[in-house]
């Protein structure tokens, strides 16, 4: 067949699980179809048509910021043309997961705002909680509409060298990303029409439809039409294309810090018309900058008075403020003991091994093998701030020990993951690069729904196991099969 050397001269990584091929380099399954249909195309048919989604992303405006790059500030978002495929019976497991997962959680926040049981039972230290930066004392006793705080989660998993799915993180403030789930899933609709009907791909473009419903359901006063805002930092940050996407798809107005107002603990946003009662504000501000009289005096982009309106329930916040505290990666460690606690389920989902270096002994074993470690900041993200032991000099790693001995509690380590590869189009020719997944569950009155996909990201550099754009990585689209 034309173009299938593509395939034939795939060479997957060695002990590690590839998304395509198998055992004895069969192609599995549900990779078939995809893999027949592009055999038929012609490196130059496939060359044209990434230069199609580069074109598309860049008229779109797709975009991302990187700050410390030398290369100017927007980006555009690297996209893969090759699917990533996940069959109905591993999505069905993911998901299951995922909703036990956040389920806990959310009791989790509930009880360390309101009675703290799980302190007081021993199960999370209490001095890991008060030490968290994230668990604000602002919050405690505040009731919050339906007992929800995660409203918006975005979950990362990844697969070790066996399959086996692991969460890597949980992102419970404010997640992004989404966007570029969205926008993924139009580009390969233009490129590869025929395909996903073919698949029996399922759709995740009902997203915005979930969430606008969820956010409509959290007003607290009964009226038909609330009036629902997206609160964004604006034009500097570097999710601003995502706030003017997720703002233009639900049909609600995009704001900043500035257009808001509180006046007798309500919030209203400055219409031509007057002033505009808010019901439901999306934020997609950090907590310390919500509202400067009660977190970061010196933030502009919050609104003054904010914090007292949520306090009387006059204005619903998604997602709750103080969600920080459940997506520490310290506390990230005790999460399969909430599940047991609150559920009384075993996890479904694993976590990866984690060790904190406030605990003496775990830090000494961590020291002793740190070259087969990944040490991360308790609230860092985005890749940053990372070490990562095998690909360090002694020098680092001395110097990254010197940090860790300042302040032990700010640090977590966790064995290498090997990530799972899946087929890249590199240079025309397919080749593995190192991905992980993050699905995007919404939670509402009504339960947890998750959009059968997710962002797919990848470390584009060969031999990387970073994805996080913000460190050179891309996307590709996340196709989960009807059947």
């Amino acid at each position: 067949m034309q173009g299938s050397g593509y395939f034939n001269e795939y060479n997957a990584i060695d002990g590690v699980w590839d998304e395509m091929f198998g055992a004895d380099s069969e192609i599995r399954e549900h990779y078939s179809k995809v893999i027949n249909y592009l055999s038929q195309e012609s490196p130059d048919e496939l060359k044209q048509k990434e230069d199609l989604a580069k074109r598309l992303f860049m008229s779109q405006g797709i975009t991302f910021t990187v700050y410390n790059s030398g290369e100017g500030i927007e980006k555009i978002f690297p996209f893969d043309i090759i699917p990533r495929i996940i069959t109905a019976s591993e999505w069905a497991f993911v998901e299951k997961g995922i909703k036990q997962r956040l389920t806990a959680l959310n009791h989790f926040l509930k009880d360390v705002y309101h009675n703290q049981f799980i302190i007081k039972d021993g199960i999370v230290p209490i001095d890991i909680v008060y030490s968290c930066p994230h668990f604000l004392r602002e919050m405690y006793q505040l009731q919050v509409p339906y007992d929800i705080y995660v409203h918006i989660a975005g979950i990362d998993l990844i697969r070790d060298h066996d399959g086996t799915f692991y969460v890597l993180e949980d992102n419970l403030r404010t997640p992004s990303g989404v966007s570029y789930m969205l926008e993924n899933r139009e580009i390969t609709k233009r490129l590869f029409p025929d395909l996903l009907p073919q698949c029996n791909v399922r759709s995740v473009t009902e997203y915005p439809t979930i969430l606008y419903k969820n956010l409509m359901s959290l007003s607290p006063r009964a009226v038909s039409n609330p009036t629902i805002v997206l609160l964004s930092p604006g034009i500097y940050n570097s999710a601003y294309f995502e706030h003017t996407t997720l703002a233009r798809l639900m049909g609600v107005e995009l704001v900043e810090g500035r257009d808001l107002v509180v006046d007798n603990h309500k919030v209203y946003m400055k219409t031509t018309n007057g002033m505009q009662q808010v019901d439901v504000i999306y934020r997609r501000v950090d907590d310390e900058f919500l509202d400067p009289l009660v977190f970061n005096p010196s933030s502009m982009l919050g609104v003054a008075g904010l914090m007292g309106a949520y306090r009387k329930g006059n204005v619903a916040i998604v997602n709750a403020i103080g969600n920080g505290v459940a997506d520490d990666k310290a506390v990230y460690a005790y999460v399969p003991a909430m599940i047991r606690y609150y559920l009384n389920e075993e996890p479904i989902l694993k976590n990866v091994p984690t060790y904190q270096l406030g605990i003496p002994d775990e830090k000494e074993y961590v020291f002793a093998n740190i070259d087969t470690m990944v040490v991360k900041k308790t609230n860092g993200s985005g890749g940053y701030g990372m070490l990562m032991g095998h690909a360090s000099t002694e020098q680092e790693i001395e110097d990254y020990k010197n940090e860790i001995l300042k302040e032990p509690r700010n640090f977590i380590a966790q064995p290498t993951i090997s990530l799972s590869a899946a087929p890249c189009y590199m240079h025309g020719e397919l080749a593995p690069r190192r991905i992980d997944l993050r699905p995007y569950a919404l939670c509402g009155p009504n339960g947890i729904e998750i959009v059968p996909g997710g962002l797919t990201r990848v470390a584009l550099k060969e031999g990387s196991l970073v994805v996080n754009s913000s460190q050179g990585g891309g996307s590709k689209d996340t196709w989960v099969l009807g059947s």
